[in-house]
């Protein structure tokens, strides 16, 4: 039986997904994350405490494991885990992308600073380093810009400014957030001339660094600032062939660029007229729940080829499902407690409606973008266009009732 080791970070949402899909592989699974009350319960003795803030002591530990009972392959499902991954993979010699190429993804920074080195198109940009005249750096890129922090995902902490007085306001309120987040608020920021267009996601396998290309999804929603709350996905996408390819092109030179061989990616890019342009990548698949929107073959989830390219244990059929797709993430109006979630059967009434889960249980405080870190829940669609997978989505939407109480004026988030 294949042996896989899954790093699972104690706050994702994705463990019950690549458990499942173990099972149906029929994989042993061990898993690794920072809390063993976390895996005890589930896992028994297959339980690994590592600390992902240090990834080569982390690989220690999996190494260690690794010569007591061999693995076969190594997943990190979210961000935080791809450090301790790729370090541990490089040692045992398991199929990985190397411990630098996952830095630079995990480093916006550097990311960016290696796509400019391969002249791959993405938007003008400087690094802040603390003390720095953000407001000049500003006007330097070109307004409006984008002040986010070279650390953090999903948004968090992602600002568009249209001045410069209010890009150095931006930097201040990143640099609390970081705080906040248990980053170093002193780091460097970024500061990105602001691309418009359309904006999609690309989820794709690396295969000896060629990359396969899974999904593309449209987000519907304009993301134009001041924060960037990402909302509905759908797909496939409805933009040309001629779009798809440069898509495609666009998303193989950045992996090229970044050193990255093997393994899930997941890109976001920018369409304005004939020019595409690379906002971000990571070495990981699509996060929280939203890879339930996809099935390949004859009905397998993104998990499953995760695993399977892991263990090296073959991928015939690569294709998405004909039916077309779609997830919303359900966004958080203002900060406050979440009371209640009405109207989901109302919601899961509307045809095309497959799925609803709710992932913030009643009583506790949420906070939206761009100091937040998560979406009260996702809902999912199928449909046999995309646009009628987009119009069931905001359908359902519309009938639940999202109760957020204000929190006391004494109160803080």
């Amino acid at each position: 039986m294949a042996r896989v080791l899954l790093i699972l970070p104690t706050g994702t949402y994705r463990a019950p997904d690549f458990l499942a899909a173990a099972g149906v592989l029929g994989v042993e699974v061990v898993v690794a994350s920072e809390h063993r009350q976390a895996l005890s319960g589930a896992m028994g003795d297959r339980a690994l405490v590592v600390s992902l803030r240090r990834p080569e002591a982390a690989a220690d530990a999996i190494e260690a494991l690794h010569r007591r009972t061999p693995l076969d392959g190594i997943v990190a499902v979210d961000d935080d885990g791809q450090p301790a991954a790729a370090a541990a993979c490089a040692r045992i010699g398991l199929r990985c992308n190397p411990p630098e190429a996952v830095a630079a993804t995990r480093d916006k920074a550097r990311m960016r600073q290696a796509l400019a080195a391969a002249g791959v198109p993405q938007a003008e940009y400087r690094v802040a380093e603390v003390g720095d005249d953000v407001a000049a750096l500003a006007s330097e890129v070109g307004l409006p810009c984008v002040v986010k922090p070279v650390s953090l995902s999903g948004s968090r902490g992602v600002i568009r400014a249209d001045d410069a007085h209010a890009a150095e306001a931006a930097a201040r309120r990143i640099r609390a957030i970081l705080g906040c987040a248990g980053e170093d608020a002193d780091g460097p920021l970024l500061v990105e001339r602001y691309v418009p267009g359309a904006e999609v996601a690309v989820e794709g396998l690396l295969r000896a660094g060629r990359l396969e290309l899974l999904a593309v999804f449209d987000k519907p929603d304009p993301l134009e600032g001041p924060y960037f709350e990402e909302t509905i996905y759908v797909t496939p996408s409805r933009h040309g062939d001629a779009a798809l390819r440069r898509i495609e092109r666009l998303t193989q030179a950045a992996a090229d660029a970044l050193g990255l061989r093997e393994g899930p990616i997941h890109a976001e890019l920018r369409l304005d007229g004939e020019r595409t342009t690379l906002l971000e990548l990571a070495a990981r698949s699509i996060g929280g729940l939203c890879s339930r929107a996809l099935r390949f073959g004859a009905g397998g989830s993104l998990e499953q080829l995760i695993l399977r390219h892991a263990l090296g244990l073959g991928l015939d059929d690569l294709r998405r499902e004909s039916a077309a797709s779609g997830v919303m993430m359900l966004p958080i109006a203002r900060a406050g407690v979440l009371v209640a979630v009405r109207g989901r059967e109302e919601a899961l009434a509307v045809p095309g409606i497959v799925g609803l889960e709710t992932t913030v249980v009643p009583g506790r405080e949420v906070v939206p973008l761009p100091e937040g870190d998560r979406y009260l829940g996702f809902l999912f669609a199928r449909a046999g266009t995309p646009g009628e997978v987009e119009l069931a989505l905001r359908e359902a939407h519309s009938r639940l009732d999202i109760d957020i109480q204000a929190l006391a004026a004494t109160g803080s988030v």
